[in-house]
């Protein structure tokens, strides 16, 4: 049994664990007109970014210097993380501890910058070896980013890099927990982190359409669920979090903020972004997570939605929970943190995982922000506007990602996993 005893958070308008509570609870939205880059050519300009100091966050000029922005935010969790559950190496051999990243994007911020510089903005095509910086290594081989995240922990054990799409949060920590069950390592430091705000990434959701173009109105342009959604807002962020065997973790004191009850994944082998609108991959996982979690689809106490405001991913995901959940999905409370946070691609994921162990720890669920207009297809309890109080040891998490990936994951609070 496998328990999660530490968490750091870096999300938009959040820049840790308590913030990023205050802003969800509160209903406050943290997306605004993109200011990394003049955003005026391009289809969508809104997207939700953090305010990140990386030498306030406490990495070296060394560190920054080597490090991809996404990689930064990893290191900065993983080490809050650490710190917050307590774990060390006196208590943990080095070589027990092991690392399992998300990422969907990886480098892309460093990549483009790159390029730039290579290029010449662009504007050659023959590119002198003379102007590559000595990082480009790092910034090209994804698996680069764990091992950074491992170096900084300590962690001696097995080391992964999961890269699924919208699903890199949920499967890096899904594949956490099953390392643990076969007893190749003690503790895992698992999360996600993804820094997409870039010309390419933008330009490459406008022209398949995903993103908003609610730009006269960033802070109400993410619309999970509304009748009158029109695609996503881009964001960046990371998440990640200490996993350990539960009887551990109760011999040493440690404060557990949930029990990792079931993990299932599906892909849905039919199209690269299409989705079927009854849902029976992502219903087929949440059936598999909750027999692994031996809990009745009645035990969900709240959902937290993937809810990425596009029109067929609403539709899909709330065919999955009637189909799965049956009539007690219209009891369930459902809600998108993205209306407040933005999608963050591979990392939102492990961001909403952190906002179901919130909404635990607070028995309040947060609210799905922007829910204006009832779209007659979606007619579940989306918990508009405002944060609800509400028992909730159960929680439900899913993800769906391009490729066809459906994830989804079942949390429990400790009381109600041994009862």
């Amino acid at each position: 049994r496998v328990v999660i005893t530490g968490m750091g958070v870096r999300a938009p308008g959040a820049p840790g664990r308590e913030p990023f509570w205050e802003l969800l609870s509160a209903g406050r939205t943290a997306t605004r007109r993109i200011s990394f880059f003049d955003p005026s050519p391009y289809r969508s300009q809104v997207a939700a970014e953090v305010d990140f100091d990386a030498a306030a966050e406490g990495l070296s000029p060394r560190e920054i210097r080597r490090m991809d922005r996404a990689t930064q935010f990893a290191v900065v969790c993983a080490r809050e993380a650490v710190a917050d559950s307590g774990i060390s190496a006196e208590t943990v051999p080095p070589h027990r501890i092991g690392v399992s990243f998300g990422s969907a994007v990886a480098a892309a911020t460093s990549l483009e910058r790159e390029y730039l510089v290579l290029s010449d903005s662009g504007r050659r095509w023959e590119m002198s070896p003379d102007h590559l910086s000595p990082h480009m290594f790092d910034h090209m081989v994804p698996s680069v980013m764990p091992a950074e995240v491992a170096w900084a922990v300590g962690a001696e054990g097995p080391v992964a890099m999961i890269s699924d799409g919208c699903t890199s949060g949920l499967d890096s920590v899904g594949h956490a927990v099953a390392l643990i069950r076969e007893n190749s390592a003690d503790v895992m430091i698992a999360g996600a982190s993804d820094t997409p705000i870039t010309p390419i990434v933008v330009a490459c959701f406008d022209a398949i359409r995903a993103t908003t173009t609610y730009n006269d109105d960033p802070a109400h342009a993410s619309r999970p669920f509304d009748a009158t959604r029109n695609g996503f807002v881009l964001a960046e962020g990371a998440a990640m979090f200490v996993l350990e065997e539960r009887t551990a973790a109760e011999r040493r004191g440690a404060r557990i903020y949930a029990e990792v009850g079931g993990f299932a994944t599906r892909c849905n082998a039919h199209h690269m972004t299409g989705l079927r609108a009854d849902g029976r991959e992502l219903a087929e996982a949440i059936r598999a997570a909750l027999d692994q979690a031996r809990l009745d689809p009645g035990r969900v106490d709240y959902i937290n939605a993937h809810g990425s405001g596009t029109k067929q991913n609403d539709r899909h995901e709330t065919a999955a929970f009637k189909r799965s959940l049956g009539e007690h999905a219209y009891r369930t409370p459902v809600s998108s943190i993205k209306s407040m946070v933005g999608h963050s691609l591979g990392a939102i994921g492990s961001v909403e995982i952190a906002a179901s162990l919130l909404a635990m720890e607070h028995q309040t669920v947060p609210p799905t922000a922007n829910l204006q207009v009832t779209d007659p297809e979606c007619d579940l309890d989306y918990v508009p506007k405002e944060a609800r109080e509400h028992p909730t040891d159960t929680v439900l998490t899913v993800g769906s990602g391009f490729g066809g990936f459906q994830s989804a994951m079942v949390l429990t609070r400790p009381r109600k996993a041994a009862a």
